[in-house]
């Protein structure tokens, strides 16, 4: 799910608006889009897990975002003869991936699967992906509660 400019502007200014005038509502804003995509992620998958076709890949390499959490490339093949090679549509990383190497995996292969109407939408296939959508999801609730709380006046942390 990628979220164009216009849309971002669009979150953006209500945001700063009310960091001023009331904040509580920046952290239902932050809540509910914690939630949406959560849910937006936890359906995806199920819909990748249930209708998408196995197939095994190969990693090419891992790539470091700016905090030096690694995420594997992984080359593989769909069924009519088209190579696709990309990044996971969910992956989770851990604390230790900034510290681990993972020289060993790189031309390992793995199975993902990946949805057949949109190739370039994969999960690796015995991945716990649904750890930090979990975790994700609770904190959008905590978000949530805690400001629709706060703005039914039922407790002053703001």
């Amino acid at each position: 799910m990628n979220l164009n400019k216009e849309y971002s502007i669009i979150f953006i200014i209500p945001f700063v608006f009310f960091m001023f005038y009331k904040p509580v509502i920046c952290f239902l804003m932050l809540g509910a889009i914690a939630l949406f995509y959560a849910i937006y992620s936890v359906l995806s998958l199920i819909q990748i897990t249930k209708n998408g076709v196995e197939n095994h890949g190969k990693i090419l390499y891992y790539e470091s975002d700016n905090e030096g959490y690694k995420t594997p490339i992984i080359e593989f093949q769909i069924s009519e003869g088209k190579n696709f090679k990309g990044k996971p549509f969910l992956h989770t990383s851990s604390d230790l991936d900034k510290f681990q190497s993972y020289q060993k995996n790189i031309n390992k292969t793995i199975k993902i699967i990946y949805d057949p109407k949109d190739p370039e939408k994969f999960v690796l296939k015995n991945n716990s992906n649904y750890f930090g959508l979990i975790i994700l999801i609770i904190v959008g609730f905590v978000f949530c509660s805690i400001s629709i709380g706060n703005l039914l006046g039922y407790n002053d942390i703001f």
